[in-house]
């Protein structure tokens, strides 16, 4: 299952909601990795009024309590969480309750680590972040590749895989970006196997859902995962 996604990385993520209804979208996710509380309250009360029914898929950050987790799976009948390293964020609240569920995410800057790997469900894989790993450190990916063979993947991230390369906050150079302007930037898909990619794939794109849709065809049309 491929979802586009309502991202937050870019303001213009109330505009994705209006998206919902006119595109008759059932199915998709939320990634509310930029929104501090009062933000996320907004967003909901949008979702909601758009009439959202199913999420199966939730990128949540280190501030969020274990009642929005809940209210998550209650209104939405989320499946999976993904977080990111507690390298680049620490965790605040305990999330044991929903370990199951929740699968660690592939960093740009930092390697896996086993010890999340094993408290968690396993590994939310960032394709993108692994195509860029391939691109400019070599040794990251090979480590990271060993790493997937030992640990399950429960959900993935797609974006776009540039020809140019820039410098990120943290100094990591990089290819992968949230937002596409050519198809041919997810064609890099194909060179890897189809075991890296689990039943729910996000679209980690800040991109409308209406060129989300296409980039979902486009995907499938290619047979890419």
């Amino acid at each position: 299952m491929i979802l586009p996604t309502i991202t937050t990385t870019k303001p213009n993520w109330k505009s994705k909601i209006k998206e919902v209804e006119k595109f008759g979208i059932k199915e998709l996710a939320f990634f509310l990795t930029c929104l501090d509380l009062t933000e996320r309250q907004e967003f909901y009360k949008l979702a909601e009024e758009a009439k959202i029914k199913n999420v199966p898929f939730v990128h949540i950050r280190s501030d969020m309590d274990l009642k929005e987790l809940d209210y998550l799976v209650r209104n939405y009948k989320t499946k999976v969480f993904n977080i990111h390293t507690q390298l680049d964020f620490p965790l605040i609240y305990d999330y044991s309750k929903y370990k199951n569920i929740i699968y660690i995410e592939n960093s740009p800057a930092f390697p896996f680590q086993e010890k999340e790997l094993k408290d968690f469900a396993g590994i939310c894989l960032d394709v993108t972040h692994l195509e860029n790993d391939w691109l400019t450190n070599k040794n990251k990916f090979e480590r990271e590749i060993k790493i997937l063979e030992k640990y399950p993947i429960g959900c993935n991230h797609i974006s776009a895989i540039k020809d140019e390369i820039y410098k990120d906050e943290k100094g990591v150079i990089r290819h992968d970006a949230h937002s596409f302007e050519e198809l041919s930037e997810f064609n890099y898909l194909k060179k890897y196997p189809k075991k890296y990619f689990s039943s729910l794939i996000a679209l980690e794109l800040e991109n409308t859902l209406e060129e989300q849709l296409k980039v979902k065809d486009y995907i499938l049309h290619e047979n890419f995962c």
